[in-house]
């Protein structure tokens, strides 16, 4: 059974046919090349609404049981991006490292990086993990995060997710290689 994962695009324009998602398919395309499980994407476009977005992610990890959900979108300093707020809401524990480490991480390609206020944060057995909007660095930050990821949800009790080891290895605290 393929396991589910939300990817969740944050957008006014997007979620009114006024721009066209490009977040959302670069998530789909960098864990396709990277996941080596059957896995199903649930994916969602919804406004910068901070109750809209709450409740798909609570619809996405509570219902459509999805282990990890990314978002995209709505994580900068204007007063529409409001992702982080709306993901903390939802969140039982937060995992400031994600956000810490994807910063740093953009750093190297943009000194705009600063402004971005991406989080990360359980909910029950699902991950959450704020992405940029621009397509470029939503595969910047996966990279710089994923290999934490899959243990992560092995510690809260999530579906196991196995990498592709020339793509993105994954680290196992006392895994044998």
């Amino acid at each position: 059974m393929a396991l589910a994962i939300g990817i969740l695009t944050v957008s006014d324009r997007a979620s009114r046919g006024e721009y066209e998602d490009r977040g959302g398919p670069a998530i789909r395309d960098w864990l396709s090349a990277a996941l080596a499980v059957e896995w199903s994407a649930v994916p969602k476009i919804v406004p910068d609404e901070p109750d809209l977005i709450e409740a798909a992610l609570q619809t996405m990890c509570d219902e459509s049981k999805c282990c990890l959900v990314l978002t995209t979108g709505g994580t900068g300093p204007s007063p529409r991006d409001v992702t982080p707020e709306a993901t903390e809401a939802v969140c039982e524990r937060m995992l400031p490292g994600f956000g810490e480490c994807m910063r740093a991480a953009s750093l190297k390609f943009v000194p705009t990086a600063i402004l971005s206020r991406q989080v990360a944060g359980t909910r029950g057995q699902s991950l959450i993990i704020n992405l940029p909007g621009k397509p470029s660095a939503v595969g910047e930050c996966l990279d710089a995060v994923f290999a934490a990821v899959p243990y992560c949800i092995d510690l809260i009790g999530g579906d196991r997710l196995e990498t592709d080891p020339n793509v993105c290895p994954v680290f196992r605290p006392n895994q044998r290689t």
